[in-house]
């Protein structure tokens, strides 16, 4: 009983380090990370389109049970486009943003330990540096996203409104 446990006992272990092996591999491969970028921006779209579709559905059935001259439909309806987009553009601007971000903290490391830093001093810089990166890539992200998300409600909600006086305007 003992011969068997140890006989699955490396067997796991060596599967393990396998497919271990074998995801580094594929991670490392450039291939690998345009699929997942393509994937991830096709979730994307594919979820804003229909998120885009309910959210003017929903504004059909507003405006029509609302007065023609109410603007509040329209506004509700341009301030979740906004929002929607800007987060999506946040997502956008991240996928990008986290590879490039990389090979820049991965490039100051180096440069750093070929300057004859001590392992202790360059972990330490390292936790700095990453916090400050981190955060700098967070404040570009969220002053982007607001940007695109009150474009996307300013225009939303004029191209809305212009929508509704045009349908009023043919009965």
């Amino acid at each position: 009983m003992a011969e068997e446990q140890q006989d699955t006992s490396p067997t796991t272990s060596t599967s393990t380090t396998t497919s271990s092996v074998l995801i580094i591999k594929l991670m490392s491969k450039r291939r690998t990370w345009v699929c997942l970028f393509v994937l991830v921006y096709t979730i994307l779209l594919s979820s804003s389109w229909n998120i885009l579709k309910s959210i003017l559905s929903w504004y059909q059935i507003n405006s029509s049970t609302s007065s023609p001259s109410s603007g509040w439909p329209a506004l509700y309806a341009s301030v979740v486009l906004g929002a929607v987009f800007g987060l999506l553009s946040m997502a956008a601007a991240l996928a990008v943003a986290v590879p490039a971000t990389l090979v820049t903290w991965i490039t100051v490391l180096v440069l750093l330990t070929f300057r004859g830093k001590s392992r202790r001093s360059l972990l330490v810089d390292a936790k700095k540096l990453t916090a400050e990166i981190t955060g700098f890539l967070g404040k570009i992200l969220i002053r982007e996203g607001n940007v695109v998300a009150a474009v996307c409600a300013v225009l939303g909600y004029f191209v809305l409104v212009w929508k509704n006086r045009e349908e009023v305007g043919s009965y």
